[in-house]
């Protein structure tokens, strides 16, 4: 069995939402970062929506 290692993960914004949508697509992609985070991968982040936990500073190393 291989044991893949992995250095970096891109992870993608979901996009447009609807009002009361956000909170859990937000909530779930922020988890999902702090977990690759606390596992030593590096996170890169595309979400054109700025006003998420996800594109906080420390969240993910690198935000576009």
């Amino acid at each position: 069995m291989v044991d893949i290692k992995i250095k970096k993960a891109l992870i993608l914004g979901s996009g447009a939402l609807k009002i009361g949508e956000a909170g859990e697509f937000d909530y779930s992609g922020s988890q999902a970062l702090k977990a690759l985070k606390e596992e030593g991968v590096e996170t890169i982040l595309i979400n054109p929506n700025i006003a998420t936990i996800q594109t906080s500073e420390n969240i993910a190393d690198k935000i576009y």
